[in-house]
């Protein structure tokens, strides 16, 4: 039996796959059982901000050695 492997990233309760990858899900599953795919349209805003905070993408902002700025540093405009 070959494996198949699926790369997958893990968002909050959300996974994340490339489109290659679904359709491969997609021709495995169909093997066994009917399949009907339901995909919401692309994200708002709102939501496309709210996946990349409970990513972690930005975590490293928050890392001791990133705050290096005060409000002293500068030039005034």
């Amino acid at each position: 039996m070959q494996t198949t492997i699926v790369h997958a990233q893990s968002v909050g309760d959300a996974v994340l796959i490339r489109r290659s990858e679904l359709d491969k899900l997609l021709q495995l599953a169909r093997q066994t059982a009917p399949v009907q795919l339901e995909m919401t349209e692309e994200g708002t805003t709102l939501a496309m901000m709210q996946l990349a905070e409970r990513s972690g993408a930005f975590d490293f902002w928050r890392d001791e050695g990133e705050d290096i700025y005060s409000d002293q540093d500068g030039q005034p405009v």
